[in-house]
């Protein structure tokens, strides 16, 4: 079986929802996973050897330059199918999986399955995702004939399946919904209360504090004034209101550390240490603008509060999220227009945020692991 990426580099996604997921397949279900990565020319050696390395047995190819050109990766493919004597695989993303049925059409390939990471061609229409005009208008068509001709789907959110049916008359039932799950890096247990208050007191901040954390980049980010409007009325509310933001500096969150010095922080941390600093916060901030990409979405940073123990503060319609916010009474959703009634976070609340995960965004979690192995089942019949 061929788990096949197309123009996705190295990065801490690709290492959690792409080479893990490999990784997992092959131990934990035995199907044997081979990762065909094709990626830039831009720094190919190096990062094939990022690839290789957490994952030895990938073949890591370089993709045709300029991404217009996507179709003439099907060669590649082809000679990687040959090679390798496999008839399944799993695309990950729109393009990827039209090359895979071009294949199957010509039977290169018995079975295809879609991996679904959000609402492509909503995306594409609604953020400046890519500049050639030409695939703007060929999207649809693109993201309809893998959602309707794979054998298989993987879908991060049951919103995201409605969107198939509304946009594409999706209707069948060969689908798993298997949102963005945890990488293995991540600390799964909680840290004692005694080690929380340590290493908030070790960066200054008092113990009546309430501390919210944003993770990920804010630069050039669209709901940066969403989140500003949010922030603002909470910082002005006390001074025991805090807010750290786990990124690089840029002018998004450079203005409000401006504008709050005793409240507001900038740091940039490596990945093994973005459990310690999400552990110190009360809250997570997920605040996202209401459009059909975060109608259907599975934000990483969700399952990764949850595991560090923290509320979710969540905007309404994000993905399957905010109902499972209001129905798990794990954090708090809001459109920003009422005050919220924040609190420093009780160690109780901390340990079921912590177990929510583990019961929900593991892949090993019982539902998920029920799905994958429903996936490789029909893909190996």
């Amino acid at each position: 079986m061929l788990y096949v990426t197309l123009g996705d580099q190295p990065s801490g996604v690709y290492e959690g929802q792409v080479i893990d997921v490999c990784h997992f397949l092959s131990h934990n279900l035995k199907a044997k996973v081979r990762l065909v990565a094709f990626i830039s020319i831009r720094e190919f050696r190096l990062n094939k050897m990022k690839i290789k390395r957490s994952y030895p047995g990938a073949i890591v190819l370089p993709m045709f330059p300029k991404l217009q050109n996507w179709q003439l990766n099907v060669f590649m493919l082809a000679l990687v199918c040959l090679f390798t004597g496999e008839r399944v695989v799993i695309c990950r993303n729109v393009l990827a999986t039209n090359i895979a049925l071009s294949l199957k059409k010509i039977g290169l390939l018995n079975k295809v399955c879609y991996d679904g990471r959000g609402a492509i061609a909503a995306e594409w229409e609604e953020y400046e995702v890519v500049e050639e005009e030409s695939l703007k208008a060929g999207i649809a068509k693109y993201e309809r004939a893998a959602v309707l001709a794979s054998d298989y789907r993987i879908a991060v959110s049951s919103k995201l399946v409605s969107y198939w049916g509304e946009r594409y008359e999706y209707a069948s039932q060969a689908h798993a919904v298997i949102p963005c799950t945890l990488s293995s890096h991540f600390e799964l247990e909680l840290r004692s209360e005694e080690d929380i208050a340590f290493f908030r007191n070790e960066l200054g901040y008092q113990q009546d504090d309430i501390v919210l954390v944003y993770s990920g980049s804010t630069a050039g980010w669209q709901s940066f004034n969403l989140l500003k409007s949010f922030l603002l009325p909470i910082l002005d509310s006390c001074l025991n209101m805090k807010v750290i933001f786990l990124s690089k500096s840029d002018e998004n969150n450079l203005f409000l550390q401006e504008q709050y010095p005793k409240q507001v922080s900038i740091k940039w941390v490596s990945p093994g240490e973005v459990n310690k600093y999400l552990a110190i916060a009360d809250y997570g901030i997920l605040i996202r603008e209401n459009t059909v990409t975060n109608q259907v979405a599975s934000p990483t940073k969700f399952a990764e509060y949850l595991i560090s123990g923290l509320g979710v503060i969540i905007s309404p319609e994000l993905g399957d999220y905010t109902q499972f916010v209001l129905k798990n009474s794990c954090g708090i959703v809001t459109n920003g227009e009422v005050a919220l009634d924040l609190k420093v976070l009780a160690y109780s609340d901390r340990g079921r945020s912590n177990e929510l995960a583990k019961q929900h965004f593991l892949k090993s979690s019982p539902n998920n692991l029920q799905q994958y192995t429903r996936l490789i089942q029909t893909l190996d019949n």
